[in-house]
């Protein structure tokens, strides 16, 4: 079977997966053959196909079960590319509300009926990720929000997630892949294991100050040995003004980073001649935890579950008209639903 080529329940029927020569995340491929489809998508294509009706041309739209941010446009719009659809869509990164049209499919049903259930998928977590991180950023005001949530997703989406957190508000993110795929330099320094395998937070602040090139920011951990404050006063005075800024991620076991913390430690770092060293705070942040922690001195956030944890954002594919005629399921109104801010793609 060709990448190109949908799978069918002949196909189904006769695959083998060896789970333990693979990893268990759908390929690119896989995702364009349908095998990530739910099965009665693919026993409707077939079945359509037995009955002569798989090429009916029909209009369908994707509506949204709430308001957030849009993201997994871009996404999308790949898994339909080479079909030949009539697309409209609202722009990745546009505020969508409860029950608004954000993508419009014309076509024939046979041509993209089985991408349904990967399309929800993809504009689903997509959007939710994204509106998780326009909250965090919103609180932030100004301030700098980072995407940490790497971590707390299987490897395979945290890409997706990362980007669609940028898309959301987040002014970058950790994940390699994810950065890349934004065309930005992935934001991050090093974690507390150097800290500890090093032994000392000054000794490998020193040697990262060395090692990383003159335009990177210098950032360092300052929660690992000693206490926080000391450990940034420590450090400021190793580094000077090369220091860029410290960063608290105080563990819950320790009380967390608090609002208490930040203050102190930005009291002591100007009293001491440090006003240019800025206060980064990570762990367990929430939109709440953030205001609080802006309002006592902090200056960029580095925000994981929050948004890698956040809800998806239900996602329906409706179709509304069958061969120019307009229809609807019960509870559906029949027809093309009006929305001016849809964009028509150009597939040329």
């Amino acid at each position: 079977m060709k990448a190109a080529d949908f799978v069918t329940l002949k196909d189904i029927a006769s695959m083998k997966i060896d789970p333990q020569n693979r990893f268990f995340s759908a390929t690119g491929t896989e995702i364009e053959q349908g095998l990530t489809s739910d099965i009665y998508f693919i026993r409707t294509r077939d079945l359509l196909n037995n009955m002569g009706y798989a090429d009916s041309v029909v209009t369908a739209e994707i509506f949204s079960s709430r308001e957030g941010i849009l993201a997994g446009i871009d996404e999308s719009l790949h898994l339909l590319r080479n079909r030949n659809l009539d697309l409209w869509v609202l722009p990745e990164g546009e505020v969508m509300q409860k029950k608004e049209v954000i993508m419009r499919i014309r076509g024939r049903y046979s041509d993209f009926g089985i991408y349904e259930t990967a399309l929800l998928g993809i504009l689903s977590s997509s959007s939710g990720w994204a509106t998780a991180s326009h909250h965090c950023k919103e609180a932030a005001g100004g301030r700098m929000v980072v995407c940490y949530g790497a971590r707390h997703l299987h490897p395979a989406v945290a890409p997706v997630m990362e980007r669609a957190a940028v898309v959301g508000g987040a002014d970058a993110c950790s994940c390699v892949l994810g950065a890349l795929l934004l065309g930005q330099a992935p934001a991050g320094t090093v974690p507390h294991a150097a800290f500890l395998i090093v032994g000392d937070t000054v000794k490998l602040a020193e040697a990262y100050d060395r090692f990383v090139p003159e335009d990177a920011p210098r950032i360092i951990l300052v929660d690992t040995f000693k206490d926080e404050t000391e450990e940034a006063l420590r450090v400021a005075e190793a580094l000077g003004k090369r220091l860029n800024g410290i960063r608290l991620d105080t563990p819950g076991e320790r009380g967390g980073v608090t609002a208490g913390l930040v203050r102190e430690t930005r009291a002591r770092l100007d009293y001491a001649g440090y006003e240019h060293v800025r206060i980064i705070v990570s762990g367990g942040l929430t939109p709440e935890r953030i205001t609080e922690l802006s309002e006592a001195g902090a200056d960029a956030f580095g925000v994981g579950s929050f948004i890698s944890r956040s809800p998806a954002i239900d996602m329906t594919m409706d179709l509304k008209e069958v061969n120019g005629k307009a229809l609807a399921k019960r509870g559906r109104i029949p027809g093309i639903t009006k929305n001016e801010r849809l964009i028509k793609i150009d597939r040329k």
